[in-house]
């Protein structure tokens, strides 16, 4: 009876439920291809001005998506776990 305690004692339980980690994963994917479309743009010689860095992608899509992933991110910790009684 002591073994059968120490097992329902055991059992580790999660902060966040399955639907908490998708929307974390979901806003990870957002924030990880936001900073891929902010890379490139430079130039190869110091000397030589690239116009191609202020471009639509870089200045505004970019930071949008980064921060779409954040805003993820806070919801999926703030999402309320589904309500399960307890018998």
């Amino acid at each position: 009876m002591g073994e059968k305690k120490r097992k329902e004692e055991a059992k580790t339980e999660f902060v966040f439920d399955r639907k908490n980690y998708k929307f974390m994963l979901i806003g990870i994917a957002f924030i990880t291809l936001g900073f891929i479309l902010m890379t490139g743009g430079g130039s190869d010689d110091p000397n030589v001005f690239n116009p191609e860095i202020y471009n639509w992608r870089r200045i505004r899509l970019a930071p949008a998506m980064v921060l779409l992933g954040f805003g993820i991110e806070v919801y999926a910790i703030l999402l309320k776990p589904d309500s399960k009684e307890e018998n």
